[in-house]
């Protein structure tokens, strides 16, 4: 996820999920300009030893463009390259890129060839099933993906105008998974380890991504590791934040920065507490204020 998955954030997941590692995905990396490796892109295909196999992400709509950026992080030494066919967002997907491409398969087809060949590395895909209700796509998709030597495709259940509303579609992801010859991940309202155990049961897919649920609770794939269900304290979330907080600085991030990453976080953790505490956690102007805020929830609960 933009924004939320960089190399600290994936530090702090690291730390929480034991020694039950997930497998990592990069924040999504544009290839909208002539350079790939901006400062930005610099920064987002840091990865830590650790965290091998790792997998990068990247997101546009111009095949020469993704291919380049694909070989250069093929040199980065990336295990895997994913391209995403599933972001509904409009800077994006209105643009032609994420899920814009589903609007536009023989440009996703040229894409994909032009990705494998001069690959060395696997070639995975993420995608939604097709741009409304009256334009889904994914048999398609996944015809395409087979025919392209994709090796994994990763279905988020909804559609780009769906965005996040409603709920995800898992029969639809079932179908697919259980005609594909390459192994299906599901994508979609994934928030429990419950719910995460149910859909490979029931689904017939080879595992689940999990983006935004992560947030509000990081210790879901300890969780899911281990087939337990936990309620996460008020003292649980307080130690999250001041760790993550650790962990922003230890990356050198600004003040503003960390602010902004520290109520992101918090804004979802304490969703189970008073609205007035979210309320002081997000009108706080200071580091130090954001702690101070979750040190004192702690003394009250």
């Amino acid at each position: 996820m933009e924004g939320v998955t960089d190399l600290p954030f994936r530090r702090f997941i690291r730390e929480l999920s034991k020694d039950k590692q997930p497998f990592f995905v990069s924040e999504f990396l544009s290839t909208g300009s002539s350079l790939f490796l901006t400062p930005v892109n610099t920064r987002a295909v840091r990865f830590d030893k650790e965290e091998e196999p790792f997998c990068m992400q990247l997101f546009g709509h111009n095949a020469e463009r993704l291919s380049a950026a694909a070989l250069q992080v093929q040199e980065l030494g990336a295990a895997f390259v994913e391209l995403n066919a599933g972001c509904p967002a409009p800077k994006i997907a209105n643009k032609g890129s994420g899920s814009g491409l589903l609007r536009d398969l023989p440009n996703l087809q040229k894409i994909l060839q032009s990705m494998k060949s001069v690959l060395k590395i696997p070639l995975f895909l993420k995608c939604r099933l097709g741009w409304d209700e009256n334009s889904i796509v994914i048999n398609e998709v996944l015809e395409m993906a087979e025919g392209c030597g994709v090796e994994q495709l990763t279905i988020h259940g909804r559609t780009k105008v769906q965005g996040y509303k409603g709920l995800a579609n898992w029969n639809a992801i079932g179908e697919i998974a259980a005609k594909a010859k390459i192994p299906i991940i599901g994508n979609g309202d994934i928030d429990s380890a419950e719910k995460a155990l149910n859909a490979v049961k029931n689904y017939e897919v080879k595992g689940v991504a999990i983006g935004r649920a992560v947030l509000r609770n990081p210790w879901i794939f300890s969780q899911i590791a281990n087939a337990e269900t936990k309620k996460i304290t008020a003292s649980d979330a307080c130690n999250a934040v001041l760790r993550y907080e650790k962990l922003l600085r230890a990356d050198s991030m600004r003040e503003g920065q960390i602010i902004g990453r520290l109520k992101q976080l918090s804004a979802r953790l304490c969703l189970e507490f008073s609205p007035d505490f979210r309320l002081k956690v997000l009108h706080s102007e200071t580091v130090r204020e954001i702690l101070d805020n979750w040190g004192a929830i702690v003394q009250t609960i």
